[in-house]
C-alpha cells in the first residue's frame, strides 16, 4: 500500500497530431493545469489486483486512516499484512488506534502521544504496528528503499499507460479516468491464462 501524490490534471490546448509516413506523433506543449489529485492504492500480491483505491485532494493522516478503515471492513476477520514505506502517516496515532480497535484491544492502554506508552514516539508506534502477534500488522521497507514495495511497480504502469499521455479536463475527470483504468486493469488480471513450463501446461 502506498500513495501517489501530486497527479496533475493537465488539459492539452490542442489535439495531438497523428503519425504520418516519416513523422512521429506530435503533441502540443501548451496545457491548462486544473490541479492535482492523490491516489492511495493497495496491490494484493496474490492476485495482482488493486483493492479499494482512494482518489482525493490530499494524503493526510486522516485520509490514510479512513482508507485503511474502508479496506479492513471489507473482510474484518482476515489477517492483514500491509507493506508500506516509513512515511509518518503510515505509523500515526490514528493508524495505531485503528489497528487496536480492529484487533479487539483496549485503547486506554495505548498511552498518550509524545508522552507515554505505545503512542509516545515513532519508534514505539512502529514497534506496535509491526508486532507479529497482531492480526493486522505492517512491514516497513527500509529508508530510501520504497521501490521494494510492489505497488511502486504498478504506479509506473499507471503513469506509462494513462497519466503520461492523458488529457484531463478537470480533477474530477482525472479521478474518473484513474478509477476506470483500475477497473480495466483488475478485469485484465482476473482473466485466466495458461503457460507451459517443463512440458506441463499451467493455469492461473
Amino acid at each position: 500500500m502506498d500513495e501517489m501524490s501530486g497527479i496533475q490534471a493537465l488539459e492539452h490546448l490542442h489535439p495531438t497530431l497523428p503519425t504520418k509516413p516519416g513523422l512521429i506523433e506530435r503533441r502540443e506543449f501548451e496545457y491548462v493545469r486544473h490541479g492535482t489529485q492523490c491516489l492511495i492504492a493497495n496491490l494484493e500480491v496474490a492476485t495482482g489486483q488493486i483493492l479499494m483505491p482512494t482518489v482525493g485532494d490530499s494524503r493526510s493522516e486522516k485520509d490514510f486512516a479512513e482508507h485503511m478503515e474502508r479496506l479492513i471492513t471489507q473482510d474484518p476477520d482476515a489477517e492483514w499484512v500491509f507493506v508500506t514505506d516509513q512515511l509518518d502517516i503510515h505509523r500515526s496515532e490514528s493508524v495505531v488506534r485503528l489497528v487496536a480497535k480492529h484487533c479487539g484491544m483496549d485503547e486506554s492502554v495505548l498511552g498518550i502521544k509524545r508522552k507515554a506508552g505505545v503512542l509516545k514516539s515513532k519508534a514505539t508506534r512502529s514497534a506496535f504496528l509491526t508486532d507479529r502477534t497482531h492480526r493486522i500488522r505492517f512491514v516497513y521497507t527500509p529508508k530510501h528503499c520504497s521501490w521494494l514495495n510492489q505497488i511502486e511497480i504498478w504506479f509506473s504502469i499507471l503513469v506509462r499507460r494513462l497519466i503520461q499521455r492523458g488529457n484531463f479536463t478537470s480533477k474530477q475527470d482525472l479521478k474518473e479516468q484513474v478509477l476506470a483504468f483500475i477497473r480495466y486493469f483488475n478485469r485484465t488480471m482476473a482473466k485466466p491464462f495458461k503457460w507451459t513450463y517443463a512440458g506441463k501446461v499451467l493455469q492461473r
